[in-house]
C-alpha cells in the first residue's frame, strides 16, 4: 500500500513538474554569410519554433535602395479604414511594380529554397492507367511594406493564413519574410512572435505576454509560415520610424490575397525575370492550373521557354 501511494505521489510530481514553463523562449538568429546557414538548418528551426531571423539576408545597400523606392509610397499612404492598421502605419503594397529592388528581394536564393522546401506542392494522380506526379512551386500572396511612426499601437495578434480557412492538416500553406529596412527594436515596433504558436489547435487563443520582440538589422529577416501567432509591435519611442517589407508566399494552388495580375500587369511584369513573373502567378502549378487556351501562359505573354514552361 505504502509502496502504492509512494509511485502516485511521484507520478503527480513528475506531471506537475512537466507542466511547469519552459525556458523563456526565444527566436533563433542565424547568418546568411556563414555557409553552415543551409536550407536543411533554417527549415528544421522553422518547423520547430514557426520562425526563424535570418541575419543579412540581403546587403543593407539593396534594404537601403528599397527604403528610397518605397518612401514616396509610404509618404502618400490612406489611413486603413478597417483599424486593423493604425492610423500611425504606412504601406505601400504591389511592391514587385514599384521596386526593382523588392524583385530582387523576393527572388532571394536563401528565401527562395527555404520556401520551395516547405510550401511547394507535390501531388500525385492517374492518367489512364499512367500514374503522374508533378510539383508546383510557391507564388506571391501578397508583398508589403510597412513604417511605423511613433506612437504607433501594437496589433493584435494573428494568423496570417487566415484569409484561407485553413485547417490543421493543410498547414504549412503560407511563409512570410518580414525583412528590416531599418533598425528595428522592441521600442520601434519590431514585429512580436509567439515561437511554437504554429502547431496550437484552433481553440487556443494568443496573449500579448507569451510574444517576443524580433529585433533586425537593415538587411536581417524573420522567416515565418502563416499560422505563427505574429504582430506589428508598438512604437513608444519619439523619434524612430519603423520600416520593413515583407514578401508573402502561399502553396500555388491558392487564390492570392493581393491581386499581383493588377498590381503588376503583364505590362510591368515583362520587365521582370521569369522567377519574378512565375512568383506573381504567371506561371502554371502543374498540371495545368492557370491556363490560357491551354497554353502556358508564360509562353504567351512573355516568350519564355525553360524547364519550368509546361506544354499543355
Amino acid at each position: 500500500m505504502a509502496f502504492q501511494f509512494l509511485r502516485n505521489f511521484l507520478t503527480v510530481e513528475s506531471s506537475v513538474e512537466s507542466e511547469k514553463p519552459s525556458a523563456t523562449p526565444k527566436i533563433e538568429r542565424f547568418n546568411a554569410l556563414d555557409p553552415s546557414t543551409t536550407t536543411d538548418l533554417l527549415v528544421s528551426i522553422i518547423e520547430r519554433d514557426g520562425g526563424v531571423i535570418v541575419e543579412n539576408l540581403i546587403a543593407q545597400p539593396l534594404a537601403q535602395t528599397i527604403k528610397s523606392d518605397l518612401k514616396p509610397y509610404f509618404d502618400t499612404d490612406r489611413v486603413d479604414p478597417s483599424g486593423f492598421f493604425p492610423s500611425t502605419t504606412q504601406r505601400a503594397t504591389g511592391l514587385l511594380a514599384k521596386s526593382d529592388a523588392c524583385a530582387e528581394l523576393a527572388c532571394n536564393k536563401n528565401f527562395i529554397d527555404v520556401a520551395n522546401r516547405m510550401i511547394s506542392s507535390t501531388y500525385s494522380y492517374w492518367t489512364g492507367q499512367r500514374r503522374e506526379t508533378v510539383t508546383s512551386k510557391p507564388v506571391i500572396s501578397s508583398t508589403v511594406g510597412f513604417r511605423v511612426n511613433p506612437g504607433g499601437r501594437q496589433q493584435d495578434l494573428h494568423r496570417d493564413d487566415s484569409d484561407y480557412h485553413t485547417r490543421n492538416v493543410d498547414m504549412p500553406m503560407m511563409l512570410g519574410c518580414v525583412t528590416a529596412l531599418t533598425k528595428t527594436t522592441k521600442e520601434n515596433g519590431a514585429t512580436i512572435v509567439i515561437p511554437g504558436s504554429h502547431k496550437w489547435g484552433p481553440e487556443r487563443c494568443p496573449y500579448d505576454h507569451e510574444a517576443i520582440p524580433a529585433e533586425l538589422n537593415p538587411g536581417d529577416a524573420l522567416i515565418f509560415v502563416g499560422n505563427l501567432y505574429h504582430a506589428g509591435g508598438g512604437n513608444i519611442t519619439k523619434d524612430e520610424a519603423r520600416e520593413t517589407v515583407g514578401i508573402f508566399l502561399s502553396k500555388p494552388y491558392y487564390r492570392q490575397a493581393e491581386n499581383q495580375y493588377l498590381m503588376v500587369p503583364p505590362e510591368k511584369a515583362r520587365r521582370l525575370s521569369p522567377q519574378a513573373q512565375r512568383l506573381l502567378g504567371y506561371g502554371i502549378s502543374r498540371p495545368s492550373l492557370g491556363f490560357v487556351e491551354y497554353m502556358d501562359p508564360m509562353r504567351i505573354l512573355f516568350g519564355v521557354e525553360d524547364e519550368e514552361t509546361v506544354d499543355m
